[in-house]
This record gives structure tokens, C-alpha cells and sequence, in this order.
């Protein structure tokens, strides 16, 4: 297993140099948030998932978790090293400080949040989807819901769940059939069976609130008429006490291609007590606020892979010997050169770096967003938004592929090592396969780009969008990049709006197109903008490794726009042309 460390110098050049985040924290009345409390964070959190999570990773994939007598226990460290987590503060990063949390900016957790996931991803998942229970009760529960579970699912002595998807009901939530029963004392009684549960239980915590979509009684068909409950294994009493046990139950944990070692459980809920979150049949606009975080968090996990993938690339061809390098013998007192003065190996590292560092840019830009969001004025909050659901699904669809795309590199960079578990290398492609497909496929990703963030919203999130990255190219000073940078935003912008024109069915055939060609266009901006910073960086390596990346990524990758924008305008007839049944020729 390749030695994770975090990319620390990159982390601070973007948010100090790219970013000015101090300035960015002042104009958000934050002054109490500064260069050295961000650097210590980062310092700290380096440290924790280097040495503490990191050397699970491959023993926790070898062991997976197991159910025994109804209960789950993850790989032996996992549960030790949560306490160690949550002992010292990091689950609190963004909960209320009302409810003891410490209200910190997320572009201060969203690093440490990406090294988890380098780390080790099935680790962090459980830990990434209480960070989103906690948002959605924060937001969406009342008074009394907030005073009994708050304190604990923010300081992580409770963890939470996702309870959407039926074996019948994936994506199409209005096929859900979970039903709830209300009771004389405000409670609910909640039946269905639940799947894809990522720690539907496990031995960390003394508590698991469930956040589970049922219906009521007198619901409406479809999605209307889905509520939302908190179902917690073990019952609360009014001093915050653990009672009897809730009944619910794992009927299993899946066999699964990757992340072994988190229980991805099928949950049983048998007249469990629940209480309601928000309103009588809003449950699915409860949920999104859980769902909208947790598949930026996802994202986030394609670019953790893809860094721990191209880290141990980078390592190999350093040290692997093979053949000369094309013009001679480089290294002469060897008996072969390494593999890094071979140009396809040179590619394959460079494509690694340049989507890696350019997908980077995009989260840390998305979290300045959402600090925004959260401690900016109505005005600036309103705007934020916009640019936050525009940017969700295109970090969610494009960085997971990317971060597939990325561990295969690596697996190509080891030739047959890569493909021995030994190397570790193979782990991370399984591992990162799934991020493609939860919270929403990415196929779903880009039709909720095209179809609800441009087309329905008739341009508004993609014009809000547009004018955070006109201010990064108003910002570049060199004049030959700035006109390079604004040539591809406009034509980013010319095109998206010409697709508003499209109907329904052409918008849905281009849906992963146009989320590729937004993808790599918004990367182009974000490469050149970073270049131009690295300009005036006092670290020479930062300077020259930014431009000549970024050089490369113009050259050899920002040209893929323009594939993806071939097919924009070209319509659905061909996909939908050809019957069913000459698909196998029946």
C-alpha cells in the first residue's frame, strides 16, 4: 500500500496564495479565523490521517466488517481510531456552536476532509454522513428533535444515517414504500426494509439516528408525499439517556467490489419509533439538504482517491528501472533508467497531477461558497447558493469519474504490480468505483445539471456561476493567460445558453456531455488563474510544477471540451433510434 502524505504545500499555496482565505475570512467578519489557525488545522489534520487512519486502510479492506448475532464490527483500529477522532474535535469542525460545535469556515475542514478520504475512504464515510445528519436536523428539526440529538451527533459520541433507497426504489424515490404510523404521543411507527445503508451499524458509537424517508397514512402518491424521520437504534429519554432498544435490525451487510471495511447494511424497521423532521409530506426537501452535502462529500472522496492513486504512481516511477530513456542513458551508474524519463509514463503522471490540482481548485472554491453561505449577508448568501447547487453535481459526477480515472492511471503506471493487492494500487480503483454511483449515479448528476440547474432554472445559477469565475479571470495578470481564460468562459457561457433552447429529450441526451464539457472548460479557467498565482509564489518548485501542468492540462486536456461539445447539439435520435430488441439482435 502506497504511503499516504498529505499534499500540504498545495493545500496552503491554494488557500493562502489562489485563495487569500484570510482576506476572505475579514470580508466575512470572521477575523478570528487566520493564517495560522488554518495552518494549524491542516498541520494537525495531516497528522491524524498519516498516522492514525492511513495504516488501517489495507488491513480494514482484508477483514471487512462482519454481523454476528445482529450486531457489526468493523476491522480491529477502526472504532479506536474514531474515538481518537472525535476525542479531539474533528467531527465538530461545522456543527452549531449553539450545540457545542465549533462553527468553523468550511474551506477550513473541507482539506482536512479530503485527506480522510486519501486515507482511507471507507473509514471516513460513516464519519461524512453524520456531518450530514447533523446539517439536515440542524436545519430541518424542531426545538425538542435538536435538544435531544444535536449535541451528541455533532460531537460524534452519536453517528447518523441515510435511510432512502428500497430494494424496489433507487433513484425514483416516489416507488418508496417505508410506512409510518403516527402514534398518541407524537412519535411515529416506522416499517420498510432499507438498503445500501452505509453504517446502518457498526461498534463505534453508543447511538445511530437513522434519517429514514416513509410515508404516512393519508400521504399523496409520489414524491409528495414522502416524509422524513429520526429513528434512533436505542431510544432517548427526556435527560438525554439511552433506553430500550428501538426496533430495528441489520438483515445483512452486501458483499461489495470496494470499501469492505464500512457495513453497507440492508436495515429492517419494524414498527420502529421515529420522530418527524420538518413537515407532514417534505420529507424529500428535508433530505436534499442532507443529500446536496453528502454528494459534494462524495466528490470529495473521487479526489482523495485520485491523490493517494497518483502519490503511489509517482513513488513507483521513481524507482522502478526499465529500459533507457529515449535519447540515452540518463542515469548512467544504473543498469536502467527509472520510468519517469519514459514520455508515456511522463503523461500518465501529468494527466494524474493536472486533474488531481485542478479538482482541488474546485472544491476549495466550492467550500469558500459555502462559507459564504453560512456567514455571509442575505444578499451574498442568496448568490452563494445558486453557484453551490450549479457546481454540486458537476463536483459529484465529474471528480468521481475523475477519481476512477485517475486509480486506473496508476494501476497502468505499475504495469502488472499495479494489479497485485500487494501494491495496494487496486484497492483504490475498487474503492473509488462506487462514488460513480451513490447519491444519485452520475448519469442522474448530469441530468440534474442540464435539466434543473440550467434548463429549468433558465440560466440564472449558470449566470451566478459565471461571475465567481469572471472575478478569478478579471484577477490573472498576465495578459496572454487573462484573454486565454475569458475566451473559455465565454464560450462556456454562449454554449450552456444555447442549449436552453433545446427540448426535454435532446437536454437529456446530452446531459453527460454537457457535464464533461462544463467539467473541463471550468478546469481550464481555474489552471490558469492558479498558473498566474504561482507566479508570485516564493516557492520556486510551486512556480514552475503550477505552469508547467497547467501548460499541459491546456495543451492535452482542456482540447476534451470540445469532444463533449461536439455532441451538444447532435440530439437524442440516434440513442433512442435503435428498438429493443436489436440490442442482442432477438
Amino acid at each position: 500500500m502506497p504511503q499516504y502524505h498529505a499534499p500540504l504545500t498545495d493545500m496552503q499555496f491554494l488557500l493562502h496564495d489562489w485563495m487569500n482565505i484570510c482576506d476572505h475570512y475579514q470580508a466575512l467578519g470572521q477575523q478570528d479565523f487566520d493564517q495560522e489557525l488554518v495552518n494549524e488545522i491542516l498541520n494537525q489534520g495531516a497528522k491524524f490521517a498519516e498516522e492514525v487512519i492511513a495504516p488501517l486502510n489495507r488491513e480494514g479492506d482484508e477483514q471487512s466488517s462482519k454481523l454476528q448475532d445482529g450486531n457489526v464490527s468493523t476491522p480491529h483500529g477502526f472504532a479506536a481510531a474514531y474515538q481518537d477522532y472525535i476525542a479531539n474535535g474533528w467531527n465538530a469542525m461545522l456543527g452549531s456552536a449553539d450545540y457545542d460545535g465549533q462553527d468553523l469556515p468550511n474551506s477550513m475542514a473541507i482539506p482536512v476532509h479530503e485527506m480522510l478520504n486519501s486515507a482511507n475512504l471507507s473509514w471516513r464515510l460513516i464519519c461524512m454522513l453524520t456531518e450530514s445528519a447533523v446539517l439536515a436536523v440542524t436545519k430541518h428539526g424542531s426545538d425538542t428533535l435538536k435538544q435531544k440529538y444535536l449535541r451528541q451527533l455533532i460531537s460524534g459520541e452519536w453517528t447518523g444515517t441515510m435511510c432512502l433507497t428500497e430494494p424496489h426504489a433507487g433513484t425514483d424515490l416516489s416507488l418508496l414504500s417505508s410506512k409510518a404510523e403516527p402514534n398518541e404521543d407524537g412519535s411515529y411507527n416506522i416499517s420498510g426494509s432499507k438498503i445500501f445503508i452505509s453504517g446502518g451499524d457498526q461498534d463505534w458509537s453508543s447511538n445511530i439516528c437513522h434519517l429514514v424517508l416513509a410515508r404516512l397514512p393519508d400521504a399523496p402518491e409520489g414524491v409528495k408525499g414522502i416524509s422524513l424521520f429520526l429513528v434512533p437504534k436505542f431510544l432517548v429519554d427526556d435527560n438525554g439517556q439511552l433506553g430500550e432498544r428501538n426496533t430495528l435490525s441489520v438483515g445483512s451487510i452486501e458483499k461489495k467490489m470496494g470499501i469492505k471495511a464500512c457495513p453497507t447494511c440492508v436495515m429492517n424497521f419494524d414498527g420502529a419509533k421515529g420522530w418527524l423532521v420538518g413537515s407532514e409530506h417534505k420529507g424529500l426537501a428535508c433530505m436534499f439538504t442532507m443529500m446536496n452535502d453528502a454528494r459534494f462529500q462524495v466528490g470529495l472522496q473521487g479526489l482523495g482517491v485520485a491523490e493517494a492513486s497518483f502519490q503511489g504512481a509517482l513513488a513507483y516511477a521513481r524507482e522502478r528501472l526499465q529500459s533507457r530513456a529515449p535519447d540515452g542513458a540518463a542515469e548512467p551508474s544504473k543498469k536502467a533508467d527509472s520510468i519517469m524519463f519514459q514520455p508515456d509514463v511522463r503523461r500518465m503522471l501529468l494527466t494524474q497531477k493536472a486533474l488531481t490540482e485542478g479538482s482541488r481548485a474546485l472544491a476549495y472554491l466550492y467550500a469558500q461558497q459555502m462559507d459564504i453561505e453560512k456567514f455571509g449577508n442575505e444578499e451574498h448568501k442568496h448568490e452563494a447558493a445558486k453557484v453551490i447547487a450549479f457546481l454540486t453535481p458537476i463536483c459529484k459526477g465529474f471528480m468521481t469519474d475523475m477519481g476512477t480515472d485517475v486509480s486506473s492511471l496508476g494501476i497502468q503506471v505499475y504495469g502488472g504490480h499495479g494489479y497485485i493487492r500487494e501494491w495496494g494500487m487496486e484497492q483504490l480503483m475498487r474503492d473509488s468505483r462506487i462514488a460513480q454511483l451513490y447519491e444519485g449515479t452520475n448519469g442522474i448528476q448530469a441530468a440534474d445539471l442540464i435539466s434543473r440547474k440550467l434548463a429549468r432554472d433558465k440560466g440564472v445559477m449558470l449566470k451566478a456561476t459565471y461571475r465567481v469565475f469572471a472575478k478569478l479571470v478579471d484577477a490573472i495578470q498576465a495578459p496572454h493567460a487573462q484573454s486565454q481564460a475569458q475566451a473559455i468562459l465565454t464560450e462556456w457561457l454562449t454554449t450552456s445558453e444555447q442549449l436552453l433552447a433545446l427540448n426535454t429529450v435532446d437536454l437529456a441526451g446530452t446531459a453527460y456531455d454537457y457535464m464533461n464539457y462544463s467539467a473541463y472548460a471550468l478546469l481550464g479557467v481555474l489552471w490558469l488563474s492558479m498558473a498566474d498565482s504561482a507566479e508570485r509564489s516564493s516557492n520556486e518548485s510551486i512556480k514552475q510544477g503550477k505552469n508547467n501542468t497547467c501548460a499541459f492540462y491546456i495543451k492535452r486536456l482542456l482540447p476534451r471540451k470540445d469532444s463533449y461539445k461536439t455532441n451538444l447539439f447532435n440530439g437524442a435520435d440516434d440513442l433512442l433510434a435503435p428498438a429493443d430488441n436489436e440490442f442482442d439482435y432477438q
